[in-house]
C-alpha cells in the first residue's frame, strides 16, 4: 500500500512505532497530539478510533483486540488494555483493563490492575487497585476500594446494578464501598457484591462485607465484616406522589461523607501519587489527567447534591399536605435545614479546609515516605505495599482527619442530618 494514501495522523503513528495491522480501518482525530502517544509496544486493533486533544496513550497499551474501540480524551497508563467499546474523559492507570462491549463515560478513574469483564457500563466511578467487575454490569457513581492484590481483591459479580437514579429524577446517589483513608493503603479486606444483585444508592458499605448473590441491598453497613442477605418483599400497593420527599437524613449524610472522601483522595493524589509517577515518559501527564478527573468528580457530586436541595425545596408544598401527621414536623424541619443552609453547606465542601487538616500527620508521613520511595523507585504499588504498619497508620490518620474536618463542618450546617 502507498504511504501517501494513508491519513496523515495514522501515518505519523506508524512511523513512530505504533503497531496498526489494519491502518485503513483506524481513525485518528486531527486534534490528537502524536507526542502524547507512545510508540513503544502500542497496538491499535482493527476499527480503533482515537480522538480528543487530551488523549494520552502510554507504552504497552493495546486497543481493540476483541472488538472496535473508540477512545476520546482519555489518559491511558502503561500496559492498559481496552479490548472493545467506548471510552471518554476517563483515566486508566497502569495495567487497568476492560473487555469488549464496555461503555465508560466521563469522570471514571480505574487505578492499577483494576478493570471489568464484557459489557460493563461506568460513569463517575472510581476503582482502587485490583478492584474487579464481572460482566453485564452497570456500576455508575461509586467508589470501590478494598483488597490487597490481584488474588485478593474487591469484586462485583456479573449482572450487578448500582441503582443511581431515583423516581424523583435526581442522582444524589453516590455509594462509598470501603473508604479512602484505609483503602489507599492496600491492606483492607475486600468487598464482594454477589452477582444478579443490586445496591440502591447512596449507600456506605464497609471493608470485608459480602452481599449475597441475588440481593438488592437498600441500606448501609459502614462497619463492614458482615454477610448481607436481602429478604423477600411482600406484595404491597400504596398511594404514590411523584416529587414528594420524606426523611432525607441518610441521603444527606451519605453525600457529605462521599464528597469528604473524594477530597481526601485529592489530597492523596496531590501529595503522594504525584511524587510516584512511575512511567518516566508519560507519568506526570497521566497523573495530571487523574487530578482533572477528580476535580470533575467533585463538581459532579456537588451539582447533584445541589439539585437535591432544589428539588426538596420545590416539594415543600406537597410535603406539608401529604407527609404523615405523626412525622411531618420532624421531616419538614430536616428538609428546611438543608434548604435554608445549603449555601453554607456548599461552602464547607468547597473552601479547601482539607488542605490544612491533619497537617502534622501528613508531614510526618511524607517525610517517612521518602525512604520507601528511594528503596522502591517510583512505582506506586511497590512503594505503598512496602510501607510498614506505623507509616501506614500515619497516612491513614492524616486522611481520616481530612474526612473528619470536612464532614464535621458540613454536619454543623445540617445537624439534623448527621449520620
Amino acid at each position: 500500500m502507498s504511504d501517501i494514501a494513508l491519513p496523515l495522523p495514522v501515518l505519523k503513528l506508524l512511523k513512530k512505532g505504533v503497531r496498526i495491522p489494519a491502518p485503513f480501518s483506524v481513525d485518528i482525530g486531527d486534534e490528537v497530539d502524536p507526542a502524547r502517544i507512545s510508540g513503544e509496544g502500542v497496538v491499535f486493533g482493527r476499527g480503533t478510533k482515537v480522538s480528543g486533544a487530551k488523549t494520552l496513550i502510554s507504552a504497552g497499551v493495546k486497543l481493540g483486540c476483541e472488538a472496535p474501540v473508540a477512545v476520546d480524551d482519555c489518559q491511558l497508563g502503561r500496559g492498559v488494555e481496552l479490548k472493545g467499546g467506548f471510552f471518554t474523559a476517563s483515566v486508566f492507570l497502569a495495567q487497568a483493563s476492560m473487555a469488549s462491549g464496555a461503555h465508560v463515560r466521563e469522570g471514571c478513574i480505574l487505578e492499577e490492575e483494576s478493570g471489568g469483564g464484557h459489557t460493563v457500563g461506568l460513569k463517575q466511578t472510581i476503582l482502587f487497585p485490583y478492584a474487579t467487575l464481572g460482566s453485564l454490569i452497570n456500576f455508575c457513581d461509586c467508589l470501590l476500594s478494598g483488597g490487597t492484590s490481584r488474588t485478593d481483591h474487591s469484586e462485583v459479580g456479573s449482572s450487578y446494578v448500582h441503582f443511581n437514579y431515583t423516581p424523583n429524577q435526581d442522582k444524589a446517589t453516590p455509594s462509598l464501598l470501603g473508604d479512602v483513608p484505609r483503602g489507599v493503603m492496600l491492606t483492607e479486606p475486600p468487598i464482594f457484591l454477589g452477582g444478579q444483585g443490586g445496591l440502591v444508592g447512596p449507600a456506605r458499605i464497609g471493608f470485608g462485607t459480602l452481599i449475597a448473590a441475588g440481593t438488592v441491598w437498600r441500606g448501609d453497613c459502614p462497619e463492614g465484616g458482615k454477610l448481607l442477605r436481602g429478604e423477600g418483599q411482600s406484595a404491597d400497593a400504596r398511594d404514590y406522589h411523584p416529587g414528594l420527599y420524606g426523611d432525607i437524613r441518610r441521603r444527606v449524610a451519605n453525600n457529605i461523607l462521599y464528597i469528604a472522601n473524594l477530597l481526601a483522595l485529592r489530597q492523596w493524589y496531590l501529595h503522594v501519587r504525584c511524587t510516584l509517577p512511575g512511567d518516566p515518559d508519560m507519568g506526570d501527564a497521566l497523573l495530571q489527567g487523574a487530578l482533572e478527573a477528580l476535580e470533575k468528580a467533585l463538581a459532579e457530586r456537588l451539582r447533584r447534591f445541589r439539585e437535591l436541595a432544589q428539588k426538596v425545596q420545590a416539594a415543600q408544598g406537597p410535603a406539608e399536605r401529604l407527609l404523615p401527621a405523626e412525622t411531618r414536623g420532624d421531616i419538614l424541619s430536616e428538609q428546611r435545614q438543608l434548604i435554608g443552609r445549603w449555601p453554607e453547606l456548599e461552602a464547607c465542601l468547597t473552601d479547601r479546609r482539607e488542605d490544612a487538616a491533619g497537617r502534622e500527620e501528613r508531614d510526618a508521613f511524607l517525610t517517612k515516605l521518602v525512604a520507601f520511595r528511594a528503596a522502591q523507585g517510583n512505582d506506586y504499588i511497590r512503594v505503598i505495599r512496602s510501607l510498614d504498619r506505623d507509616v501506614r497508620s500515619l497516612g491513614t490518620a492524616w486522611l481520616q482527619r481530612v474526612v473528619q474536618a470536612v464532614a464535621e463542618a458540613a454536619f454543623a450546617c445540617v445537624p439534623a442530618c448527621r449520620g
